[in-house]
């Protein structure tokens, strides 16, 4: 079974983080939601969640991706020191990695968009050193699978399933969901 790691932080877009959990436990992918230094995280919009573990505890195990929503607590998550070495052993073992709204920041910011296509919430480009920007929904270079926005989570989700299950995992579970 696949495993996916997703961390939350204080302050995360519960859109893009609950959209995600629910449609890649859907697809039948262990998914383990990790606690900034505790087991619970309250979204931006002040809906609090328990988590499966904390960060730390979850350092230890290796994971087939890595997923990190954004949302205003995005900056305090990229300075996460646990989050910066899984992020350096996730690229350094060519494991994907994806990232919505401004997530992808954390990723330009620790050189792992170099020279990667990528995409991201608009307010935050300018963040997005070493990019090739896109303003597509969801952009898809090698390992990094990037994604605008609240609004994009469920395609961004979906295809995050079709890049560790396969297409007709993620057209099956569309038709599941009656998304487009």
């Amino acid at each position: 079974m696949k495993r996916v790691l997703i961390p939350l932080i204080d302050g995360f877009e519960e859109i893009e983080a609950i959209a995600c959990i629910d449609i890649l436990r859907r697809a039948g992918i262990d998914v383990i939601t990790a606690g900034i230094g505790k087991k619970t995280a309250t979204g931006s919009h002040q809906i609090t969640v328990s988590t499966d573990t904390t960060l730390d505890e979850a350092s230890s195990q290796t994971h087939n991706l890595i997923l990190l929503p954004g949302g205003p607590g995005t900056g305090a998550l990229g300075e996460v020191p646990t989050l910066q070495g899984l992020l350096k052993r996730q690229a350094a073992a060519d494991r994907p990695i994806a990232a919505i709204c401004a997530a992808p920041t954390i990723l330009a910011k620790h050189g792992l968009l170099e020279g990667k296509r990528a995409t991201c919430f608009p307010a935050v480009e300018a963040q997005m050193a070493g990019a090739e920007l896109s303003h597509y929904p969801v952009v898809i270079d090698g390992q990094i699978i990037t994604s605008r926005g609240a609004g994009t989570a469920i395609p961004f989700a979906l295809a995050v399933v079709e890049h560790l299950l396969g297409r007709e995992k993620s057209q099956a579970l569309a038709r599941e969901i009656v998304y487009q």
